[in-house]
């Protein structure tokens, strides 16, 4: 049971995000990396929790939570990507280090929170799937969402500190160009999709 946990979770949290795209950067940037895998997993096994003991079917009626997560989150990713664009357009310096952001760990803490609690498919995914998927593997629900929970703490880990390893490419600013053009794009995607519900 703990492997079909693992392997739902995995499938659910393996794709192109707001998320996924910050974990990435900051990754590369090797920058807070511990700060921000530690938050979104953490985040990640409380909505896990909640969806197993609230029971995620009960929770998929509560569209208005989802309502507004959408809209909040929504205006937060449009606003990343205007960000995004901005460094996209903008010259810089070829060494990695000039790409590195001066902001705090709170700052850095904070925009990993926004990613996941504003992120209505966070909450579809973690606590409406999961939750339901579990509750349906009577008395085992609990060791379904352990496997949930390391399947987003092994994503997290590996994504975060893996990609390091795409630093010697990122040394190059069109690199970081084509990053934040793509992700300026995702998130304009994700927005749009938020909006539309």
């Amino acid at each position: 049971m703990v492997t079909a946990g693992f392997l739902f979770s995995l499938s659910l949290i393996v794709a192109i995000g707001a998320q996924n795209l910050y974990v990435l950067r900051q990754g590369i940037l090797r920058q807070y990396v511990p700060l921000v895998v530690a938050v979104c997993a953490v985040s990640d096994v409380v909505l896990i929790c909640a969806g197993v003991a609230l029971d995620g079917a009960a929770m998929a009626g509560r569209q208005w939570l989802l309502g507004a997560a959408r809209l909040a989150g929504a205006i937060f990713v449009f606003g990343y990507a205007a960000f995004a664009a901005r460094r996209a357009w903008h010259p810089a310096p070829a060494h990695i280090d000039t790409w590195k952001q001066s902001a705090s760990g709170a700052a850095v803490a904070t925009a990993c929170l926004t990613f996941t609690w504003l992120n209505p498919a966070a909450y579809l995914d973690t606590v409406v799937l999961v939750g339901t998927v579990a509750n349906t593997t009577s008395g085992r629900q609990w060791w379904f969402a352990a496997g949930a929970a390391v399947a987003s703490l092994t994503w997290f880990v590996v994504l975060g500190f893996g990609a390091r390893v795409l630093s010697p490419v990122f040394r190059r600013p069109g690199a970081w160009r084509a990053l934040d053009t793509f992700t300026a794009a995702v998130m304009v995607i994700v927005g749009v999709r938020l909006l539309l519900g």
